[in-house]
């Protein structure tokens, strides 16, 4: 009988709708999955209600306000994205599974310009005629590199096979031994120089190549010699490569074009305890015909692969039919072009979040953990043990390899729960955290958390300890 009673307080659904349609809230749904995701919610009600799970002295407007809670819950099921915003605590700048780079203030501004309508990405303006999309950011590069020409595709590797495939199709191309990396997901130098349709020459050892060992690979078939930046690994002791410049005076003494994939790529120094990472104006002025790098590592825009160098090749490539397939969207395009101003005004350090991010000294950071810490104070209520501790944060993105950051951030130690479970409710929350687990503990690096992340933090850990939903 009480089941009954409160049965008959259930609203009509024509009334639900009505009152979702006066809350001033965005009704993500259509009319019709309205209705059923209300309807969903009144069956869950019903049989709540029939189990004796429900309170029988409920007024009707409260169960209104149960199914319509239950509706929103819903509805943010069926519209939630697989791709979304995570909160990046490991200490990876340039972490490759969390999205690598962050894009700067003047990049998102630049998307958001692009994305609302409509652009001139292949017109030209002044002609009133087909442009090129190419156009946008290549005197930007060229300004900035020292090159005579520069083209952008959709990431480094596609950028390493046309230049590979443009020049050396079908003939040989002379590497060190010592360069033959894997870039990550199994993607590796001798799978790209093959799909190019070049034909791999290895010379020297792991650890050790002579400017000998390229002179005595050159035979009438070679067409270029391929240099690859070691950007994801060091060898180190009994090593030895030669200078770039060595190499290119090489290659041109003997009418071959010289290539070289420098990876993360940068456009203004960067160096760590030793170990420096080679800019792109370097590589042009040592006398290399191609340099190509990336655009979402510490260059800090999008996906982009960049090919700068000598204006006879670079138009050369332009010409390739691949070049359709490998061409850059109009949205990274604007991120890149959005990023590169950053570094024609001077202000890449201070703008790119990644710069930031690496430059960020260790007494910078350790007042950052600080007041992480203090947004965490409540959880010492739960007798969770909550301190600052040092880190070693990571540049990520296949830069500086073997080098760490010194750094800080938030141990919390979880009373009555594992630290991996509680990492895997923060990795299930509604804004993602990532963190690391070493010992039993949470280890939240603050190197990479953006402004308002300590705050969603400290949150979710809180629904967490004290045992509601996150």
């Amino acid at each position: 009988m009480k089941a009954n009673e409160i049965l008959r307080r259930i609203p009509a659904v024509e009334q639900l709708v009505m009152h979702l349609q006066r809350q001033n809230r965005a009704n993500w749904l259509d009319h019709e999955n309205t209705v059923k995701a209300l309807r969903t919610a009144i069956s869950e009600f019903r049989q709540l209600a029939q189990r004796g799970e429900v309170e029988p002295t409920l007024a009707q407007e409260q169960v209104l306000e149960w199914i319509i809670r239950r509706y929103w819950e819903t509805a943010e099921l069926v519209v939630e994205q697989s791709l979304k915003k995570v909160i990046n605590a490991t200490g990876v700048v340039l972490h490759t599974n969390l999205g690598r780079a962050p894009l700067c203030m003047r990049a998102r501004q630049q998307v958001m310009t692009v994305m609302e309508g409509y652009s001139n990405l292949e017109y030209d303006l002044e002609s009133g005629g087909r442009g090129e999309r190419y156009i946008h950011v290549e005197k930007r590069l060229i300004e900035l590199t020292g090159a005579e020409a520069a083209l952008v595709v959709n990431n480094n590797a596609a950028a390493v096979m046309l230049a590979l495939g443009g020049i050396a199709r079908g003939k040989e191309v002379i590497v060190s031994r010592g360069e033959l990396v894997e870039i990550g997901g199994a993607f590796r130098i001798p799978d790209v120089i093959r799909q190019s349709g070049a034909v791999l020459v290895e010379v020297g050892a792991t650890n050790k190549t002579h400017i000998q060992d390229y002179e005595r690979a050159i035979n009438p078939a070679t067409a270029a010699i391929l240099k690859v930046h070691t950007s994801n690994f060091a060898v180190v002791g009994f090593t030895g490569q030669p200078e770039m410049a060595e190499l290119c005076q090489l290659a041109h003494a003997n009418n071959l074009v010289v290539i070289n994939d420098v990876g993360s790529g940068t456009l203004q120094p960067l160096e760590v305890q030793g170990t420096a990472e080679p800019t792109v104006q370097e590589c042009i002025a040592a006398g290399f015909d191609i340099v190509t790098f990336s655009g979402d590592k510490l260059l800090g825009a999008g996906q982009a692969g960049l090919l700068a160098g000598k204006k006879c090749y670079i138009e050369a490539l332009k010409k390739e039919p691949l070049l359709r397939a490998l061409r850059i969207d109009k949205l990274s395009l604007a991120a890149l072009e959005g990023t590169l101003t950053e570094y024609a005004t001077g202000a890449a350090n201070e703008m790119i979040p990644g710069w930031r991010m690496l430059h960020a000294s260790p007494p910078q950071l350790k007042e950052k953990a600080l007041k992480t810490m203090e947004c965490m104070r409540l959880l010492g209520d739960y007798g969770w043990r909550v301190g600052v501790v040092q880190t070693s944060s990571l540049a990520g993105g296949g830069s500086l390899p073997g080098v760490e950051l010194a750094g800080y951030g938030v141990e919390v130690v979880p009373l009555g729960a594992s630290a991996a479970s509680v990492a895997k409710r923060l990795r299930s929350g509604k804004t993602p955290i990532v963190c690391l687990v070493r010992d039993n503990a949470l280890i939240f690096d603050v190197r990479c958390m953006l402004p308002g992340d300590d705050d969603v933090l400290a949150e979710l850990l809180l629904q967490i300890v004290a045992g509601n939903p996150a």
